[in-house]
């Protein structure tokens, strides 16, 4: 596939009445650093996108900027037909229907595992406390740790304190779930518990953007892998493409490091 191809791709994507993000390039500096350069990146409803490439590269900046966790200097983010607020009401709205899981978890420590899932729906969505537990035990069960409810985040492995944070994030009923780097501060037997996790949303048809150094979940759960080097998209295509036959040598490059080390 190759460069222009893809821009075409882009723009039919960005075209597409389904779109749910889109991205028109979008830039952000960090002082001299320039970060994101001219990114165009259109998601689909229901598509798994996974971001990968070296450190440094602006996957999470990219992650980031679509819920304005960092804000762009230039070019426009929609999210579901509307540009991406600035600030204020209409922000706390937006970031409700994006959920972001973290790096490093982000539970509030001195509440339960039941009230950190709880809290958005009640105070974001105006649950009644009631119906909020019932959604959050649910989503609890649906994650693998029910049985976890009624302790508190430091009680729990990392494994089980980033499923928490998966429930925490379904239950505002997102549109989109951003994953920066999921896993990457667990240890290696909890990573897999996250990753299943993720495949059977992936199953179940929830867009997601996932920024993430496991290639195993990239060719078996994105329908499009994007991958990202000093500040740019260099290529997006398929896993069973971009995993057999990178038309970069910049992706050539860093599969040969990653795959064969």
């Amino acid at each position: 596939m190759n460069v222009r191809r893809v821009a075409q791709y882009g723009d039919q994507e960005a075209a597409m009445p389904d779109a749910l993000v889109v991205l028109k390039n979008v830039d952000k500096h960090f002082g001299e650093l320039h970060v994101l350069q001219s990114i165009d990146m259109t998601v689909g409803r229901g598509e798994v996108v996974v971001v990968i490439g070296p450190s440094g590269g602006g996957k999470s900046t990219l992650c980031r900027a679509i819920n304005r966790l960092e804000a762009i200097d230039s070019g426009e983010i929609v999210v579901d037909g509307k540009p991406l607020p600035a600030e204020g009401r209409e922000l706390a709205a937006l970031r409700a229907d994006v959920g972001m899981v973290f790096q490093s978890f982000n539970l509030f420590a001195h509440k339960t595992v039941l009230e950190n899932v709880t809290l958005g729906q009640i105070k974001v969505r105006k649950k009644d406390k009631k119906a909020a537990e019932q959604r959050a035990r649910e989503l609890l069960d649906r994650v693998g740790v029910a049985n976890q409810a009624d302790k508190y985040p430091a009680q729990l492995s990392g494994g089980q304190q980033q499923r928490v944070a998966i429930a925490r994030a379904l239950a505002m009923d997102p549109k989109v779930m951003l994953f920066d780097e999921p896993t990457s501060a667990l240890d290696p037997e909890m990573i897999n518990e996250v990753l299943e996790v993720m495949q059977q949303l992936a199953r179940d048809g929830m867009t997601m953007v996932v920024v993430t150094h496991e290639m195993g979940f990239a060719r078996s759960a994105a329908n499009r892998v994007v991958f990202m080097a000093d500040g740019r998209i260099v290529e997006e295509t398929t896993p069973e493409q971009f995993f057999s036959n990178p038309s970069s040598d910049r992706a050539k490059d860093f599969l040969s490091k990653i795959l064969h080390h």
